[in-house]
């Protein structure tokens, strides 16, 4: 199989199931959702998603496991005492440098 073939493949195999996950919940949802608990589990699934895709990341980024720690607790407090987004990302990159 060639290199470009097998890309298009891989290509069109995301697209599918990216399409799929977001098909779903419409074939099987058609009213709309009147339980709160419901409601609240699938307004934070992103936010899990993400969180779970990115925190393992940050602590193999650096390269070294004690500046990632840095990196995540400058992260960490700035963003618990309501820095910006610009903030936290300007200085835990600075901490970790």
């Amino acid at each position: 199989m060639s290199p470009t073939l097998k890309m298009v493949l891989l290509v069109l195999t995301m697209a599918g199931v990216t399409y799929l996950i977001r098909a779903i919940p419409f074939a099987f949802f058609r009213k709309k959702i009147k339980s709160t608990y419901l409601c609240s589990v699938l307004y934070y699934v992103p936010y899990a998603v993400l969180a779970a895709m990115t925190f393992p990341a940050i602590f193999y980024s650096t390269g070294n496991i004690y500046t990632a720690l840095v990196g995540t607790a400058v992260a960490l407090i700035v963003s618990f005492v309501k820095g910006s987004m610009l903030l936290v990302a300007a200085l835990s990159s600075v901490a970790v440098f």
